[in-house]
């Protein structure tokens, strides 16, 4: 008697074979993509450690090698599709649009690397790209979108271009305010309007503060109260701002404060107050002269003194203008090569008569400049009572320095 062994047949699964294919497939483009990162990575590190260029250096900050390790995939893929011999044609154009997928994120990474080297210069807070680097990646990211749209219809990506260029309308009315920032920008750029850390005025937008970024579309402004304001680049162009950049490079920052006093209480100065002020150092050579000239002017005209309305006499005021100038040109802080001035302004009924003091000190921040100018103020608004001169508050019935 004889035994035969039963053979016993296993029909395959179509569907079950192709998911373990794509399966086997999948994990071998991944694995791939591990090993083509692990050994990008540690090269650009090696090569790094042993160059002082930048440049290695912030290509692996942004994560440029990793996004690189992406197009190792894509010959494992190709390779596989003799697995798939019914769709290949379609798998064909489906890795074709990954590798365009992939070619975009690699070059956006390399695009953000040369502008981050870019701000590592001394010239890109006086010309800054980013607006520039913005409107190249908006540019990738269409045409990327175009070829990958295309690839996958089957259709030529020209055909694709002339269909969105019959909706230019359309476009131009969607990306305005990008079109019109760009030109913007530039304009901005060519003239110098407008850099990063500048300290700009727009009222219009309710901005002041110190210019913090500058992109396309935004151009974003720290108000001195630590807000932001973002204001659309293109408002650069058709809305008035002052930019205080010219100040800060100039080294001085203008004082223009006025001192308002009492009208009644200028007056001619008698012999008295003359010689108390003679003693005052910085007045001396000057009420010398001037009496000197005041005298020999009242002698020609045969004036009759027993009235100060005959002839030239010195005023308390007249003379506290000169101490403020005199002040101010021995000011260790105050620019004696800028406009200094210390001028009298139209008398107001309701406010005295204004002393105004114009200068510029050598300090441009505002925390020391505001020292100076209230350093200054408060030396002037104490020296008035030697002139015996007031200063005009409104509504003030009594002196307090005369009350015991």
């Amino acid at each position: 008697m004889t035994f035969t062994t039963p053979i016993i047949l296993i029909e395959s699964n179509p569907l079950l074979d192709m998911a373990a294919k794509t399966g086997l497939l999948l994990l071998g483009a991944m694995f791939t993509f591990i090993i083509a990162r692990a050994l990008l990575v540690s090269i650009a590190h090696a090569f790094a450690r042993r160059t002082k260029s930048k440049i290695d250096d912030i290509l692996m900050e942004e994560g440029f090698f990793s996004r690189a390790a992406l197009l190792a995939p894509a010959p494992v893929l190709f390779w596989g599709l003799e697995l798939f011999p019914q769709i290949k044609h379609v798998l064909d154009d489906a890795i074709y649009a990954y590798l365009a997928v992939a070619i975009i994120l690699v070059l956006v990474r390399f695009i953000n690397s040369l502008a981050r080297l870019y701000q590592t210069f001394d010239i890109a807070n006086r010309r800054p790209i980013k607006g520039y680097v913005q409107l190249v990646k908006l540019f990738i990211y269409i045409l990327g979108s175009i070829a990958v749209v295309s690839i996958l219809l089957g259709k030529s990506p020209w055909g694709l271009l002339s269909g969105i260029g019959a909706m230019t309308a359309v476009i131009m009315l969607i990306f305005r305010d990008t079109i019109l920032s760009l030109v913007a920008g530039i304009q901005i750029s060519a003239n110098d309007l407008l850099n990063k850390g500048d300290w700009i005025e727009m009222p219009a937008m309710n901005a002041d503060g110190d210019v913090v970024d500058i992109a396309l579309n935004t151009v974003k402004i720290q108000n001195w109260d630590k807000t932001i304001t973002a204001i659309p680049t293109y408002k650069f162009l058709d809305t008035s701002f002052k930019n205080w950049k010219s100040m800060t490079d100039g080294g001085g920052r203008r004082i223009k404060r006025s001192i308002k006093i009492d009208l009644s209480s200028v007056t001619f100065a008698d012999q008295n107050l003359i010689e108390r002020l003679s003693k005052v150092q910085s007045l001396t050579e000057y009420i010398t002269t001037r009496q000197a000239e005041i005298t020999e002017a009242n002698q020609r005209s045969k004036a009759d003194p027993t009235s100060k309305l005959n002839g030239r006499h010195l005023t308390n005021i007249g003379l506290f203008r000169r101490y403020v100038l005199e002040y101010l040109q021995t000011h260790p802080l105050v620019r004696q090569d800028m406009t200094l001035i210390v001028r009298q302004l139209q008398p107001e009924a309701d406010a005295g008569v204004p002393l105004e003091i114009y200068c510029f000190t050598s300090k441009t921040d505002w925390v020391a400049f505001e020292g100076v100018q209230s350093d200054i103020m408060d030396h002037l608004l104490a020296a008035l009572p030697e002139f015996e001169l007031k200063a005009y508050q409104r509504n003030a019935l009594v002196d307090g320095r005369n009350v015991t």
